[in-house]
């Protein structure tokens, strides 16, 4: 059992908000919550005052939200004093309606439920997702950098709450465009050569390619508890200077894509920890790709021989055959999504499937969802994510 993320994030078409935008709305919300002003509104007050707290969540969305925070650094004890406020004020307005209910108690309740529920959110997510994003960080990246470590947090946060569909491994792959590095450099061309030594695409290796660099973070233990996976994947993240560098670009973007799993086929292993790419011990690859698998590819051997598919011995996963059958089928097909057709329509199993790729000028996501599938019998949802590209 395993759980895929991915996270794909489009430049924002809204502003980023003022800490007056944010603090101004929240003024009466409190107050709204006492027993004395739902009992002479009835329950209208409320009305008001959980459409305040909604519209404070969404000002708080993304990178937006994420840029006001880091902007106002009082802000965020100022937003965590009002929602402590206004946390304490809904409790007692609930202590009060279960001694004395008012009219409509239905639609209060209602109400109450929404204004918990964002209340939540401001705390839990807006407010939390800005200090991790900021400890990954810190203070190096543009604002564009700061897009790819929010995708990056987003999509470890989503791995936290999966990993009980598995956890004795997980992986974050960043696919990453237009970055701040300079190549010509020697230290940086040192790093990259040290990073991209590793043939078996274990952590903090590194891929380079014309406009692109591809990074990868994995844990595996057969032993552990839930948390550690994160954990280790945010402090290779925090630690990585290349990283930080590359995200200095101010047009940079990444794509992100994430695993955690419970080993069904293949030893635990960083090896065998998703992401994989489409590399192979021999031969010329096709064009660089990722893939990540949940389920399992019945006869992922039989087509390794078939497609003459040159695997590294300690990579003993069924996910591998994805990006490396991805690769072989782009330098024939026609488009990416026919060479994914083409790629999952030979496995036999029932599988969800992330996958990326690469070209010279573009990057691509696609997302197949196949049910149990025979040879003569695949059904199966192709969406692509992401497409920069002018011609795609």
């Amino acid at each position: 059992m395993c759980g895929i993320i991915a996270v794909v994030r489009r430049a924002p078409t809204r502003p980023v908000p003022s800490s007056a935008d944010v603090r101004v709305p929240l003024g009466p919300v409190a107050d709204a919550f006492s027993a004395s002003a739902v009992a002479e509104s009835g329950g209208d007050a409320l009305t008001d005052a959980v459409a305040r707290l909604e519209h404070v969540n969404s000002l708080l969305l993304g990178l937006p939200g994420l840029l006001c925070l880091r902007e106002d650094r009082g802000l965020v004890k100022g937003l965590q004093a009002d929602t402590a406020a206004i946390s304490s004020a809904i409790a007692a307005l609930e202590r009060a309606l279960d001694l004395a209910p008012v009219a409509d108690i239905e639609r209060v309740n209602a109400l109450l439920i929404r204004a918990k529920d964002a209340c939540w959110s401001i705390e839990r997510d807006r407010l939390r997702t800005a200090a991790a994003v900021t400890e990954l960080a810190g203070i190096g990246p543009s604002t564009a950098g700061l897009a790819a470590y929010l995708s990056m947090q987003q999509a470890m946060s989503a791995l936290d709450r999966l990993e009980v569909r598995g956890r004795d491994s997980a992986g974050l792959h960043l696919l990453v465009f237009d970055h701040g590095l300079d190549l010509t450099s020697a230290p940086v061309t040192a790093e990259l050569e040290r990073r991209s030594r590793d043939p078996l695409f274990q952590s903090q290796s590194v891929r380079v390619g014309p406009g692109w660099l591809s990074f990868v973070y994995k844990a595996a233990a057969e032993i552990g508890e839930l948390g550690d996976n994160g954990r280790v994947l945010r402090a290779a993240i925090r630690e990585d200077e290349l990283l930080r560098e590359a995200l200095t670009g101010e047009h940079v973007h990444a794509l992100v894509l994430g695993h955690t799993r419970w080993a069904s086929v293949g030893i635990v292993s960083e090896p065998n920890a998703h992401p994989l790419n489409g590399e192979q011990v021999a031969g010329d690859d096709g064009p660089y790709s990722i893939g990540a698998l949940n389920g399992d590819v019945d006869n992922f051997a039989d087509l390794i021989a078939t497609e003459n598919l040159c695997i590294a011995p300690e990579i003993t996963t069924d996910a591998k055959v994805i990006p490396a059958l991805l690769s072989k089928y782009l330098r024939t097909e026609s488009s990416t999504i026919e060479a994914f057709r083409r790629t999952v329509a030979g496995f036999e199993g029932s599988v969800a499937i992330g996958a990326s790729t690469v070209g010279s000028s573009c990057m691509r996501a696609i997302a197949s969802f196949m049910l149990p599938s025979t040879v003569s019998c695949v059904r199966m949802m192709t969406s692509v994510w992401f497409s920069p590209s002018p011609d795609s």
